[in-house]
């Protein structure tokens, strides 16, 4: 074979192998996306809160970006594991206001979005237990 029709050939194969890696590129997460994940994982670490993985994968679409990207192996999770940390330690320092302020605003009736992060028993379908109502004051007689 001559030298052209062997360079000819190799930059042909290249480019074969690069068009499904071009299909694959896409713009990386925003970093507010990684915060809040990372906020929620560490919420759950902290606190002992159950991820609703539905409420929090539609949470992430919202911000296109899919839960394998955040994932420990996934393609960002070294970024999101370093918040991660942070978040986790800064939580455990006042971890009863934290696991508070989560709760009020990722949990069962959370003002943010509800049922992204679940008491530890509570299944991700079950309903809410409503609070007991208080009793009245008794009357005088």
């Amino acid at each position: 074979m001559r030298p052209t029709t062997t360079r000819i050939a190799l930059l042909a194969a290249a480019a074969l192998t690069a068009l499904p890696a071009q299909a694959q590129i896409r713009n990386a997460p925003s970093p507010r996306a990684l915060e809040f994940a990372s906020y929620i994982f560490a919420a759950s670490n902290v606190c002992g809160y159950r991820i609703g993985s539905a409420q929090f994968e539609a949470l992430l679409a919202k911000q296109n970006v899919q839960i394998a990207d955040v994932q420990p192996r996934g393609p960002f999770g070294n970024r999101v594991q370093t918040m991660f940390t942070l978040m986790s330690n800064q939580m455990a320092q006042n971890r009863d206001q934290a696991c508070l302020a989560v709760a009020g605003e990722y949990g069962p009736e959370g003002t943010v979005a509800k049922n992204v992060l679940l008491p530890a028993g509570q299944e991700p379908g079950a309903p809410t237990k409503t609070p007991a109502e208080p009793a009245e004051p008794a009357k005088p007689q």
